[in-house]
């Protein structure tokens, strides 16, 4: 995507320049002002060199993804931070560095926060419509394959409102039509606790006209099944470093 002069310069200088706002072990996110808003720039890792060839000629970059799913979401109605641009930066050998602009987002918390503290206020009402939006998500048959606790951000409309962003996009499937199992294995990232997947499954229910019962054994089984194949893959992580 050619981008203006503005924009192109803050890329050129992003090492050097800008606010750190996230700095993971794969990608890193800063902050710029940019006509007189805030920005958010998102520099994915730098592939290895089968992937620099995969994104150049076979599959659209993480960044291009993001950019053109962010902008399905908002035609669908769908809660996310407005996109501005992308950009690739590639050589002979493939893609090299890619980046994904868009708004920042002022939020409230973000989902994880109501996992960590059981205690967090309005955390049932936040949950109920949380459901409403995961609802309204999969009824436009979108499969957010990232939907984990970190991922979507929540900003306080006033004491009993909420509205709901989805944020690191770049994997997705749209479906014509999610099946129910579909549905309740893309929500099975969310929580390991029970006590919220009963107050999510009692709200999916409802929306759905499904039983109750169902979407919370369903949702659990899910649930549980993650969790396990999770902390497996972590102790095998942790056995592997041990032997070093």
């Amino acid at each position: 995507m050619q981008l203006n002069k503005t924009l192109q310069n803050i890329l050129d200088n992003f090492d050097n320049s800008g606010k750190l706002f996230i700095a993971g072990n794969r990608n890193v996110i800063k902050l710029f002002e940019y006509e007189g808003a805030i920005i958010n720039v998102k520099a994915f890792k730098v592939p290895n060199w089968i992937n620099k060839i995969i994104y150049n000629y076979f599959r659209n970059s993480k960044a291009r993804r993001s950019f053109n799913y962010a902008t399905i979401l908002l035609e669908r109605g769908i809660g996310t931070p407005k996109p501005i641009a992308y950009y690739e930066q590639k050589s002979f050998f493939g893609l090299e560095k890619s980046y994904y602009i868009s708004q920042h987002l002022k939020f409230d918390l973000m989902f994880r926060d109501l996992v960590e503290d059981n205690n967090y206020p309005n955390r049932d009402i936040i949950l109920k419509q949380f459901m409403s939006f995961c609802y309204k998500l999969h009824e436009n048959g979108i499969e957010f394959l990232d939907h984990s606790p970190g991922n979507t951000l929540i900003k306080k409309e006033n004491e009993k409102e909420y509205s709901f962003y989805l944020v690191d996009l770049n994997r997705m499937i749209f479906h014509k039509k999610m099946t129910f199992e579909q549905r309740m294995k893309n929500l099975s990232r969310l929580t390991p606790y029970k006590d919220m997947i009963q107050i999510m499954s009692k709200e999916y229910a409802a929306l759905s006209n499904e039983e109750e019962n169902l979407v919370f054994g369903t949702l659990w089984k899910f649930t549980s099944e993650f969790q396990y194949k999770f902390y497996r893959k972590k102790r095998i992580k942790n056995k592997l470093k041990s032997w070093k």
